[in-house]
C-alpha cells in the first residue's frame, strides 16, 4: 500500500511540474524565453509573445493586387487621381484630363502631371506601362514619362527599344543619378512592368537622417538593387536634399508623350521593429 501511494505521489508531482514547466516554457513549436534578447529589442530569440505579421492575401493572378494594396487605377476610372488646373482652374486641383479607354489611360496632351489625392511615404508600387506602337522620336523624345515618388524622386519611363539615349535618362534610371544594371524593355506596343519599393526619406527639423532608396524590377529583372538616391529629381544639375514633408503623392509625369498606364496598385510598407538607442 506505501509503495502504491508513493507511486501515485510521484506521478502526481511528475504531471505538476510539468504543468508548471509548459506554464514557464510554451511548445517549442511556438516559441522559446529562455533564449537571448535580441540586440535592442525586447524580444528573446523566436520570443512566442513577439507580435506576427498582419495575414496579406495575394492574388489570385499575377500581377494583382494583394488585399492590403491601394488599387489606384481599376481599369475604369481615375477617381484616386487629380491634377493642377491651368487656365481658369489655375490654383485649383481638378479631376483628370488623361483619356481613360480598354482598361488603361494615356498621358494627356500638355495637361500636366497627374497626382494621386492620397499621401505616401515608404511604399511597394506595382505600375505597368505601354509605349504605343506608332510612336515617333529619338532618345529622350520618344515615349517619355516618369513615375515621381513624392512628387520628387524620378524613376524614368521611357521607350528603350533599340533607343540610345543618355544612361541616367533611359528607362529604368534613378533620372539624373544612377543608369539601371540591366535594359530588360520590351517593345513598343507591348506592356512593361515595375514592380518598385520606396523608401522615403527621413528628417529631424532641418536634418536629413536617412537618404531615399530605391530597390526596382522591370519585367522581373532588378534594375536597382536599394540604390540611395541623391535626391530629388532635377534636370541638368546634381540632386540635394531639401527639408520635405514625411509623405506626399504619388505623380506620373506628363512629358507631352502618350505613354499608357494600367493596373496600379501601391502598399503602406509595414514598419520592423526599431532597436532602441
Amino acid at each position: 500500500m506505501r509503495k502504491i501511494t508513493a507511486l501515485v505521489f510521484a506521478v502526481a508531482l511528475a504531471a505538476i511540474l510539468a504543468a508548471q514547466q509548459q506554464k514557464k516554457q510554451p511548445n517549442a513549436d511556438l516559441g522559446f524565453t529562455d533564449t537571448p534578447i535580441l540586440p535592442g529589442l525586447k524580444w528573446h530569440v523566436h520570443d512566442p509573445d513577439r507580435p506576427h505579421p498582419a495575414v496579406v492575401t495575394p492574388a489570385a493572378t499575377p500581377g494583382g493586387a494583394p488585399s492590403d494594396a491601394i488599387v489606384l487605377f481599376n481599369g475604369k476610372d481615375l477617381a484616386k487621381w487629380a491634377q493642377d488646373g491651368r487656365g481658369e482652374e489655375k490654383g485649383k486641383i481638378v479631376d483628370p484630363k488623361w483619356p481613360v479607354k480598354d482598361g488603361y489611360f494615356e498621358v494627356g496632351a500638355n495637361t500636366g502631371d497627374l497626382f494621386t489625392r492620397e499621401k505616401f511615404g515608404d511604399v511597394q508600387l506595382h505600375l505597368e506601362f505601354s509605349e504605343p506602337a506608332g510612336i515617333t522620336g529619338t532618345s529622350q523624345g520618344r515615349g517619355n514619362s516618369g513615375v515621381l515618388f513624392m512628387h520628387r524622386f524620378e524613376v524614368q519611363v521611357l521607350d528603350a527599344y533599340k533607343n540610345p539615349t543618355y544612361a541616367d535618362g533611359q528607362a529604368g534610371a534613378i533620372y539624373g543619378q544612377w543608369p539601371p544594371l540591366a535594359n530588360p524593355s520590351r517593345p513598343p506596343g507591348e506592356w512593361n512592368v515595375y514592380d518598385i519599393v520606396f523608401e522615403a526619406p527621413k528628417y529631424e527639423g532641418q536634418k536629413l537622417t536617412k537618404a531615399a532608396y530605391f530597390t526596382v524590377f522591370m519585367n522581373g529583372v532588378l534594375l536597382h538593387n536599394r540604390k540611395e538616391s541623391m535626391g530629388p529629381m532635377v534636370y541638368r544639375q546634381v540632386a540635394k536634399y531639401v527639408p520635405q514633408p514625411n509623405e506626399d503623392v504619388l505623380a506620373l509625369q506628363d512629358h507631352h508623350n502618350p505613354v499608357r498606364y494600367r493596373n496600379i496598385w501601391i502598399r503602406r510598407i509595414p514598419q520592423y521593429d526599431v532597436p532602441e538607442k
